[in-house]
């Protein structure tokens, strides 16, 4: 694994957890965990469960004893390392978005392809996709249960940098980030409204907004730095209408200044049959309406997705007993982990991240153009 901050934690749980809750094929190693410091990398290593640690993540992925590469580091290093790894025939797991450009992300599903010949697997981690909740949900959509999806509405509001005297951090900085709300959480609520209806984002018209210029720097042990101030490179707010390639009306906003708002993933769901609502700050349950029913009885029926029937479910806890945030990681290493024994391509591939990442770049110029703008098949 490259990388051990907040995404490297939740992997390295997901990693240590999926083969004792789940019957795998093959059992996972926690071979090695890279970082810039070989001093922090070595103390995350026995924090987090690695057999070792290093700072040069060229000549681990040389390693014959390495498999599999898992790259939590920020986007800017996305396309190199993972394009690296390919060309040494490793498996690629890579958090997502996938790049910070279409030219990076084009590279990458390129270089999974070559290396698709050799046996090596590529997926990026929408972790969101395997909550019970929203794996349910793609179940009733696929069966028919709403109908023909008109309406698709679709937010992400987090509050963490609402304060404008919070510090400057990487996600604040276009050259490594990529962008802002609208790649960091905007990218999630493209990828699960485009995975529950198995459809497309066809155009987009959008507006981005940057509500706070400038913000103090952190020095060593968090503290700020008295009278410097760092310039922020990217959108703190993006919203934008959507039609899928289906034909259903998308309505997105996402933004990291909703205050009260923590991780707020709501996305609702309107079909000709009935419709379909969920919040990941309540992510055990999910709300479904049936039309069919008769008028005077009729009304959202809210499903706690913990049964054993349910998506995932029956690996973990009696009925009732919630899943949390890091629940969706471990499922997501069991289905990539499955895929890669079986010789399957796992979900979502290179490709659907590259799809995820058109969607971006479209906003972007559409926000700038001011206009519709269609989005590359």
């Amino acid at each position: 694994m490259i990388g051990h901050a907040f995404m490297g934690k939740a992997h390295s749980q997901a990693w240590r957890t999926a083969a004792r809750m789940f019957e795998l094929p093959v059992e996972p190693v926690m071979a090695v965990l890279c970082g810039q410091d070989i001093g922090r990398a070595t103390a995350a290593a026995v924090q987090l469960g690695w057999a070792e640690a290093a700072d040069d993540w060229r000549s681990v992925i040389a390693r014959d004893d390495i498999d599999l590469v898992d790259i939590c580091t920020p986007g800017d290093s996305h396309a190199e390392i993972a394009i690296a790894a390919l060309e040494a025939c490793k498996h690629v797991i890579c958090e997502k978005p996938l790049a910070n450009s279409t030219l990076e992300a084009e590279a990458m599903a390129n270089a999974a392809a070559q290396a698709h010949a050799t046996g090596a697997r590529a997926m990026v981690g929408f972790t969101y996709r395997r909550v019970p909740a929203v794996a349910l949900a793609r179940q009733l959509i696929a069966n028919g249960r709403v109908g023909d999806v008109r309406h698709v509405r679709a937010q992400y509001l987090q509050d963490w940098i609402a304060d404008p005297e919070a510090p400057m951090n990487w996600r604040l900085e276009k050259d490594r980030a990529g962008s802002g709300a609208l790649g960091d959480i905007g990218a999630h609520i493209v990828d699960l409204t485009q995975y529950l209806l198995d459809d497309q984002i066809a155009q987009v018209t959008a507006d981005l907004r940057t509500f706070v210029k400038d913000r103090p720097i952190a020095g060593t042990g968090d503290a700020l730095i008295p009278d410097r101030r760092g310039l922020v490179t990217v959108d703190d707010a993006a919203a934008f209408i959507a039609t899928f390639a289906g034909g259903a009306l998308g309505v997105f906003e996402a933004t990291r200044f909703a205050t009260g708002r923590k991780n707020a993933i709501r996305i609702e769901i309107n079909g000709s049959c009935g419709s379909l609502a969920f919040d990941f700050e309540d992510m055990n349950v999910l709300h479904f309406y049936d039309a069919t029913e008769p008028a005077a009885t009729a009304g959202f029926r809210r499903i706690l997705a913990t049964e054993p029937e349910h998506p995932y479910v029956e690996a973990w806890w009696p009925a009732g007993h919630g899943l949390g945030y890091e629940h969706g990681f471990t499922h997501q290493i069991v289905d990539f982990v499955n895929a890669v024994a079986a010789g399957t391509d796992p979900t979502p591939t290179f490709v659907d991240g590259l799809h995820v990442q058109h969607v971006l770049d479209t906003i972007e110029r559409s926000a700038e153009a001011r206009s519709w703008q269609p989005v590359a098949p």
